[in-house]
């Protein structure tokens, strides 16, 4: 590739995954720009103060097990930002009664049922009939199914209401009913196919030996977060990849022309116009789909876009007080099952799970509650009046907290976790297939390989990489980059 007048490339949506294909593509000799939509970057990620505390408003916590959130934190100079958590020990409120989370375990799948027995979550009928998965043959599964028919197939809907919905619903938004079980537990889909009883294959995807015993997370947790908020993230990703940005920018139609394609952006009535020689799509399955419509030739992936669903919800952050608490809240929260009828579908004890929290705010506690699953929407349209104090009324019935809290702050997002329902990969395979058809184009983002940020920039690094290798092959020239290695 020419370096005078290096190949562009346009990332549509300034989201983490957008700003992370941009970061990757930086260092190659392409001229990058990013197109976001709304007045600000980072998408879901996004913190602000409150009671003199940064405290985020999406998302609060990445996995450290998976190298590529950590690594791009590293790369962009956060490191020694990084926070370990005080504790990763969390409950389920089930039947107006605090219970352990079974800790042997997968997104609620028990893996010993004699320590799920010891939860108490389940009812004298509920566990005998949890017992049967030992003795009943395994359980044929052609092609995807929902995550609750295996499961209950299994243990029975008990399990499925108390601990599997529950820990799904924590993550999706999404009900077990309509979760595709290969996408959503994809290590637990392979391994159940190795045994007839699902707790063995749940087994053998744990460390063995007893579980370890309740308190203070190991030093190498499974989770972390950034001491400046995980929303401070996008900024400092935009900051080192050096791209161009321009925010308020919608990207309205999608083109192909003879050298490549033209985006148009902005108002109807004002549009302004880029030419690319390549262009990623970094923005929710809807807005992809349709600019993938008006590009015509990947009109397959635009129609398997369009069923992938959203779902919608709302962040209640409450500041407490310590002493309005009868005790101090042990663990880092709870989750509630969708049966039980509350409102609240989980909540984390901010300041316990991150203590440098209690540092910027002493005296303290500050609580994150989670509203909002797949058919609650009417609840959403609530004023935020209203859903701070469905919260905060929620969290007295659990905890015991008295009184009214310090601050509040209610942050929505509308259409925020995409929904892997049954046939979900398949829906993906078609979507990248019919994308990899049309030149100089690829997707990234939460929508195809995972909700979580490491997830969302493994597929910006991919995305990266199919850009920098169709642009190699076209000009048969060497590229060198960041994500070079990605395109192997």
């Amino acid at each position: 590739m020419s370096t005078a007048h290096p190949p562009q490339v346009v990332i549509v949506g300034g989201g983490i995954a957008g700003l992370a294909a941009a970061f990757f593509l930086a260092d190659a000799p392409v001229a990058v720009t990013v197109l976001e939509g709304s007045p600000r970057l980072g998408g879901k990620l996004s913190v602000s103060e409150l009671a003199g505390a940064a405290v985020d408003e999406g998302a609060e916590a990445l996995l450290a097990v998976r190298p590529e959130g950590t690594g791009l934190i590293q790369a962009v100079g956060l490191g020694g930002q990084l926070a370990t958590p005080g504790t990763t020990v969390a409950r389920i409120w089930s039947r107006q009664q605090m219970r352990p989370l079974p800790r042997r375990q997968v997104m609620g799948v028990p893996a010993d049922l004699g320590d799920l027995a010891g939860s108490q979550l389940l009812s004298a009928a509920g566990l005998a009939r949890a017992r049967e998965d030992l003795l009943l043959p395994a359980t044929e599964r052609a092609g995807d199914v929902a995550v609750a028919s295996y499961v209950a197939a299994r243990f029975g809907q008990e399990v499925v209401d108390r601990l599997v919905d529950p820990l799904l619903g924590g993550v999706y938004a999404g009900r077990a009913d309509q979760l595709s079980f290969e996408a959503t537990l994809p290590a637990l889909a392979a391994e159940s196919g190795r045994h007839a009883a699902l707790s063995e294959a749940a087994a053998a995807l744990l460390p063995p030996g007893p579980p370890a015993p309740a308190g203070p997370a190991p030093a190498a947790a499974m989770f972390t977060t950034l001491t400046g908020g995980l929303g401070s993230l996008p900024a400092a990703v935009a900051a080192a990849s050096g791209v161009r940005v321009r925010t308020s920018a919608m990207a309205r139609e999608l083109a192909r022309t003879p050298a490549g394609w033209r985006l148009t952006f902005g108002s109807a009535h004002d549009p302004g116009y880029l030419d690319a020689d390549a262009v990623v799509l970094a923005v929710p399955a809807a807005p992809a789909g349709r600019l993938l419509a008006s590009a015509g030739g990947a009109g397959g992936a635009a129609a398997e876009l369009a069923g992938i669903g959203y779902a919608s919800m709302v962040i209640v952050t409450l500041a407490y007080p310590a002493g309005r608490f009868p005790q101090p809240p042990g663990g880092s929260g709870y989750l509630v099952p969708a049966v039980d009828g509350h409102p609240v579908k989980a909540v984390t004890f901010s300041s316990v799970k991150w203590p440098h929290l209690q540092h910027a705010a002493p005296g303290l506690v500050f609580v994150r509650c989670s509203l909002g699953r797949v058919g609650e929407e009417a609840l959403l349209q609530r004023d935020d009046a209203d859903l701070a104090g469905l919260a905060a009324a929620d969290l007295a019935a659990a905890t015991g907290v008295r009184g009214q809290p310090a601050a509040a702050r209610v942050t929505r997002w509308g259409g925020a976790l995409p929904q892997y329902t049954v046939g979900h990969l398949g829906r993906v395979a078609r979507i990248r297939a019919a994308v990899a058809g049309q030149p100089g184009l690829a997707v990234c983002g939460a929508a195809y390989d995972g909700l979580g940020i490491p997830a969302c920039i493994g597929t910006a690094r991919e995305a990266a990489g199919q850009v920098l290798a169709y642009l190699r092959g076209r000009d048969r020239a060497p590229v060198a980059g960041r994500a070079a290695d990605a395109g192997q």
